[in-house]
């Protein structure tokens, strides 16, 4: 099944300037892009509708990973994802340019925590997305048992078009 991704330009932009703020302790920000999903006759399109950026108190210390967030961030994002039911995707950022990859890491935390996106909103997709300075990678899940699959198409709205996010 193919699955694209369509964001506002501004959106876009304004997620990759607040994904570089610096943060007092944590080497990286995370946060969460909400997403309405719609079945299209070549398979799912999520359209990006907002974006919730994590609390600089919802960060934990943790120095043997980039960021780490605490269950209050994780609330707060279900909570913007629970009316009306969204899809929710954990976002961050790798810098660079070019298709950024998921580190190890990035793929363990996301078997973990994704899958508890279900229990609120049991009927959208869920997933991670990681953006470099002009492209970005993402892995959705169509239920919490399932293993996740790649999305295939990013498009960006608002002058210029852009199709797989190649700025």
């Amino acid at each position: 099944m193919k699955v694209s991704l369509k964001i506002m330009r501004g959106l876009l932009e304004h997620v990759r300037q607040d994904l570089k703020r610096p943060h007092s302790f944590a080497y990286e920000r995370v946060g969460f892009l909400i997403a309405s999903a719609a079945g299209t006759p070549r398979g799912i399109l999520l359209t990006i509708c907002d974006y919730q950026p994590v609390d600089d108190e919802d960060y934990e210390r943790n120095e043997s990973v980039g960021a780490e967030i605490g269950s209050d961030a994780m609330r707060k994002a279900v909570q913007a994802a629970y009316r009306p039911q969204r899809t929710l995707l954990h976002v961050h950022t790798h810098g660079g340019l070019g298709r950024p990859e998921f580190s190890s890491v990035d793929l363990i935390s996301a078997e973990e925590f994704v899958p508890g996106f279900f229990y609120p909103v049991p009927k959208m997709p869920h997933g991670l997305l990681v953006l470099s300075d002009d492209d970005a990678s993402g892995l959705y899940w169509q239920q919490p048992e399932q293993k996740p699959e790649t999305i295939s198409d990013f498009i960006i709205v608002g002058g210029p078009y852009t199709r797989n996010w190649r700025t």
